[in-house]
């Protein structure tokens, strides 16, 4: 990695809706769903399903701060999951699909801090937001079949009914932030 990227952890439900959303901004150099935030290493998805080993469903974002900054993914963040709902997202619901930010660096944790507060005061969200902000420890890679989930099963139901929707409100709210085709 050259010294202009950086890195964001972020877990806000089902990892294949959140990298459908990132990989599509400018700036964003990959995108990779994982697990984060438990007590194992390497743990396998039908292990994080149960419940008990304490990872989310995330992505690490690897980005270029030059091109969209910390912040700007974190509107995306907090504009493209619901994060007032505790171990929820839709009709996924465990621990595993906790909203959650996991910081790298003590700006990231200042500027996770700083937006859930000005979200709080601007009552965007009428609930209280539950997004847990936490120090990132260790990412582990989910297997083969969950990357690029979305662009590899466009037409599998969870995309249709789930994603599609999803990416439809995001590409509106932020057009211009979107990589150009080609």
């Amino acid at each position: 990695m050259n010294n202009k990227s950086e890195t964001a952890t972020l877990a806000g439900g089902c990892f294949w809706c959140l990298e459908a959303i990132f990989e599509q901004l400018d700036g964003v150099i990959q995108v990779v769903s994982g697990y984060t935030g438990g007590k194992i290493q390497n743990p396998s998805y039908e292990q994080v399903c149960t419940g008990t080993t304490g990872h989310a469903e995330a992505v690490q974002v690897t980005f270029n701060p030059q091109i969209i900054s910390f912040r700007e993914l974190l509107e995306v963040f907090f504009s493209t999951h619901d994060p007032t709902t505790l171990n929820r997202q839709g009709a996924d619901f465990g621990t595993q699909y906790r909203s959650s930010v996991f910081y790298h660096t003590p700006e990231q944790k200042t500027e996770v801090e700083r937006i859930i507060k000005e979200l709080g005061v601007t009552g965007v969200w009428k609930q209280t937001i539950v997004t847990e902000v936490k120090p990132f420890t260790a990412f582990y890679p989910a297997e083969e079949y969950h990357q690029r989930y979305y662009q590899k099963n466009p037409e599998q139901a969870y995309c249709q009914v789930v994603i599609n929707p999803k990416l439809a409100k995001f590409r509106q709210k932020f057009a211009a932030r979107l990589r150009s085709s080609g």
